[in-house]
């Protein structure tokens, strides 16, 4: 990006047709760039003021509609005072007045009736007695613990929680809009308190309506939409806010409203508008402060739409205004090039013949088609006589660079096939001292390990013997150390195990190095079938692909040894559960002849770290507790003694790969001496 910009700094400062178009372009882009910048200003206050204004109306439009709602509700208890039956039962069976009052909550769309005698006006706040035997009803929001709602009707305490999202919890207290009003008897004494009211946790139907009267059809850019949430301190306990705004799905309740929020109303008790993160997304809010009967807050009335689409129309705006202005430069630009018309082409010329030049052409400016007197057409012309007197000196140290370039390939040629075949000899001879020394340590890592595997043996017999001889001389008392000596046996068995690998490793002990032509798969599906038993409870699944054709020389039993190693390593390293995929293919050159087969085995476990990787065919290394870190080395041992290799590829965290590469025909020691011999 530096480059491209110092690019273009530097054609402005050196061609006279950019300058020129940048000077006359400058004061219509500065004017341009000024228009758009008051432009986006002005849109962006005006659009933010009108939205703000918005959201000022849409809350007092729901301040007044949960006024007229609790109007509404007052007179539906009035309505059922002045019903005939509440008179009649009232003047004639009072006992059956307190139980008919109670059933009559749905008929009148209320969720509690309760009609309290005069005697329990103790039970209420101060400020509400006061009002009561003054005889004035009363409509207030009330928060109310589960005992209280309990009081007014068995449903409600259930109906109220609302469980906290994202927090566990479950909120128990319920948001109700509470009327009480006094009843009097003819001598003008209160007789009864009518008690009725709403439930406001989880009143989807109340937001509704409440957003039906807010935001009418068509009253919100496309794509918005309106919301009303009621709060309980700061518990959205009824809202049509949704859960996931893109898709429209579910309901917010039991969310939290923002800190920033929170503390402009609940704590300072103000009315709040501006842009808040509700929930999941950006909207224009407006929220007011709940009060009780006591003046205290209680809860938030909250208004407002989505902020995207609003953003989105501004951004459109913007973007029309942007391809305007864009176009207006584009024509202007186009204006003032054809009108320095003129003035371009002699300038075009001669930079063509400049870059020409440059890149080895030869060609002239020649005529400009100018008045004789110009300055460009007396510059062509001594440019002109400047390329002839460059050429010449070009073709004079051509000939010269001919000749030397000649003379120095001639020295050179010898130089380089000596050097081709001095570099190939030191290859082979870094290979074959690298195989020498490899072979050297082998044998006398080999010796070393059967000497020390026979000298353990006869130690290990001994304490074999004198154990079982224990067992039977102590018969039944023996079964007091019954658990010590099964650990002694465990642990002669690991000994035997460990010697017996010596053995194998160094060629001492085992099967029979007996090499004879076999198909490579069936070996395969028999090491798969001792391996199964293994893994029928582990969740271990293998994926077996057999597709090699070519026979090999191979001892079979040591083969298999090697397999049912290696395919018992992979589902070590996957700790119990995943998949091993096993291979066979032919082994083929680099110009598709057979040289063997190849056999892949490949887990998903841990894999092998960098550090590790080249120590893994090292006798004792192991990084299992269990292991005697001699089943890599003994199976390489076996395969490298008929000419084969293991190979392997890892990645830590994905797995690792064991290729076994057999040849078609073994190289035993015999053939390899032989071989040595010739």
């Amino acid at each position: 990006m530096k480059t491209f910009l110092a690019m273009w700094i530097r054609r402005f400062r050196t061609m006279v047709r950019y300058r020129l178009l940048l000077l006359t372009s400058t004061p219509i882009f500065i004017t341009l760039l000024v228009l758009i910048a008051l432009t986006m200003y002005w849109t962006f206050m005006y659009t933010w003021q009108n939205a703000l204004k918005n959201v000022r109306a849409d809350l007092a439009v729901s301040h007044h509609s949960m006024v007229l709602l609790q109007k509404q509700q007052r007179m539906r208890l009035t309505s059922l005072t002045e019903s005939y039956d509440f008179q009649y039962l009232m003047r004639n069976d009072e006992a059956a007045l307190i139980d008919w009052v109670s059933r009559q909550a749905r008929r009148y769309d209320l969720d509690f009736v309760v009609l309290h005698p005069a005697s329990a006006l103790g039970e209420f706040p101060k400020s509400n007695r006061h009002l009561l035997l003054q005889g004035e009803e009363q409509t207030f929001f009330q928060r109310l613990s589960t005992p209280e709602l309990e009081d007014l009707h068995a449903d409600l305490p259930a109906r109220a929680q609302i469980p906290l999202l994202q927090e566990g919890a479950i909120e128990t207290k319920g948001l109700v809009s509470r009327s009480l009003i006094p009843i009097f008897n003819e001598d003008n004494n209160l007789q009864w308190i009518i008690d009725g009211g709403m439930l406001l946790n989880n009143s989807t139907s109340l937001v509704d309506r409440i957003r039906d009267l807010v935001y009418a059809a068509d009253t919100l850019p496309e794509g918005s939409i309106g919301t009303v949430t009621l709060f309980m301190d700061d518990v959205r306990v009824s809202t049509n806010v949704p859960l996931d705004s893109e898709k429209l799905n579910g309901r917010a309740i039991g969310t939290r409203v923002s800190e920033e929020v929170r503390q402009a109303v609940l704590d300072k008790g103000e009315t709040w508008f501006g842009r808040a993160f509700v929930y999941d997304a950006w909207y224009v809010s407006g929220y007011e402060p709940l009060k009780d009967h006591n003046d205290d807050i209680i809860g938030m009335l909250y208004t407002g739409y989505l902020e995207w689409p609003l953003i989105r129309i501004y951004l459109t705006n913007l973007v029309e205004l942007g391809f305007g202005i864009v176009f207006v430069l584009l024509v202007s630009g186009i204006v003032v090039y054809r009108g320095a018309r003129d003035l371009f082409l002699p300038i075009e010329k001669i930079h063509h013949v400049v870059k020409s030049v440059q890149v080895g052409k030869d060609c002239r400016i020649g005529e400009l088609d100018l008045v004789e007197d110009h300055e460009l057409e007396i510059l062509g012309r001594q440019f002109d006589s400047m390329l002839d007197l460059l050429q010449l000196r070009n073709e004079e140290i051509k000939q010269a660079s001919l000749e030397l370039e000649d003379k120095v390939k001639e020295r050179t040629q010898s130089l380089h096939e000596k050097t081709e075949e001095l570099e190939q000899h030191i290859k082979l001879l870094n290979q074959a001292r690298s195989k020498l020394v490899t072979s050297e340590k082998l044998a006398a890592l080999g010796e070393l390990t059967a000497g020390i595997a026979h000298e353990i043996n006869n130690p290990t017999a001994v304490i074999l013997g004198n154990v079982e001889l224990l067992q039977f001389e102590l018969e039944d008392d023996a079964e007091r150390v019954k658990e010590e000596l099964e650990a002694i046996h465990q642990q002669i068995d690991r000994i035997r195990n460990i010697t017996r690998s010596l053995l194998q490793y160094s060629r001492q002990g085992g099967v029979q190095d007996e090499v004879t032509w076999q198909h490579l798969n069936p070996i395969v599906e028999e090491s798969l079938t001792l391996v199964r038993p293994g893994i029928k409870k582990k969740a271990i699944e293998i994926e077996v692909s057999l597709n090699a054709r070519c026979c090999v020389e191979v001892n079979r039993h040591q083969l298999l040894q090697v397999l049912v190693n290696l395919q018992m390593n992979g589902v070590h390293a996957m700790d119990g559960q995943g998949l091993l995929e096993v291979k066979s293919e032919d082994w083929l050159g680099e110009q598709g002849e057979p040289i063997g087969a190849v056999v892949h085995i490949k887990d998903h476990g841990c894999g092998i770290s960098k550090e590790n990787i080249d120590r893994i065919f090292d006798p004792f290394y192991t990084t299992r507790r269990s292991g005697t870190g001699l089943g890599l080395s003994v199976s390489q041992s076996i395969i490298s003694q008929i000419g084969g290799e293991i190979c392997v590829e890892s990645e830590p965290g994905e797995g690792a790969t064991f290729s076994v590469y057999l040849p078609e025909k073994a190289i035993t020691d015999d053939k390899l001496e032989l071989a040595v011999e010739l």
